[in-house]
């Protein structure tokens, strides 16, 4: 975790292109920057909460205490889009301790293409995958490799609905087991050469390219691997899937492949 020494704070953030707040362990606002209050459209940031937000499918993003709970916990950065009624954004959350104390920065940057900024991480750092970053990047090649050479490429997602639920009753560590072993399933059950990647807080994809036919025997095996119970300290947690995919010609946009399987699997 980076220190930030609070007596500098306003010479830093007031002028920066970026939207900056501080918040706490709970996702509170302790301070900000101006540009943070008008991307948010928040009239006073000191004591806030981010408002209710949804990534580029529509699903609802993680409440503030929960994102900053994840970050904390990690000790790694995170990168979500955060679409409002009125804008898109990316938001970067960045542990960092203040006065001694666990705090999160976030930047705040208006989205103008579905692609993360460069400064987003590459790599999920709980499960070892790609994230969402880099898993957009390899999509929109292979999608391009498929619009040249008339291949087709297919994306699953995978939702592991029953995490809120595990996290709840058996507390986020248990959880983030939960993820790892899933991880290491498919990265080792999937072929070297598909992309499996962790694209949300409870979710997997994976990016295949194939001569022809549709995602459907790979959307199984998703599936197969995924389904079964994953033994997590000392019992077995049952996770819950639910697995969809679309098969694309690479003449689709990444974001429209991508909000099109989102919408089937959230339908």
């Amino acid at each position: 975790m980076r220190t930030v020494q609070t007596s500098s704070w306003d010479d830093l953030v007031a002028a920066l292109p970026v939207g900056v707040l501080l918040q706490d362990q709970g996702g509170a606002v302790l301070a900000g920057n101006r540009l943070a209050a008008d991307l948010l459209r928040l009239p006073e940031l000191a004591g806030a909460h981010c408002p209710a937000a949804s990534d580029d499918s529509g699903a609802p993003l993680p409440s503030c205490a929960e994102l900053a709970a994840q970050v904390l916990r990690t000790g790694a950065a995170l990168t979500v889009p955060m679409v409002l009624p009125h804008t898109r954004l990316w938001a970067e959350y960045h542990p960092v301790v203040v006065s001694g104390q666990p705090r999160l920065l976030v930047l705040l940057r208006p989205a103008a293409s579905p692609v993360p900024p460069p400064s987003a991480g590459l790599v999920d750092p709980l499960t070892g995958l790609p994230g969402r970053a880099l898993l957009l990047d390899r999509l929109e090649q292979s999608l391009t490799r498929a619009r040249t050479h008339g291949t087709l490429v297919s994306l699953v997602l995978l939702d592991v609905h029953r995490l809120a639920a595990v996290n709840r009753e058996h507390g986020f560590e248990r959880g983030d087991e939960l993820l790892r072993a899933l991880a290491g399933r498919l990265r080792q059950g999937l072929r070297p050469d598909h992309t499996v990647a962790r694209y949300g807080g409870d979710e997997f994809a994976v990016v295949a390219e194939h001569p022809d036919g549709s995602g459907a025997a790979i959307a199984e095996r998703v599936r197969a691997l995924a389904g079964p119970a994953v033994r997590v300290a000392d019992g077995w947690l049952r996770p819950g899937v639910r697995v969809c995919w679309v098969t694309s010609d690479g003449e689709a946009p990444v974001d429209a492949v991508v909000a099109h399987v989102a919408d089937r699997l959230r339908g």
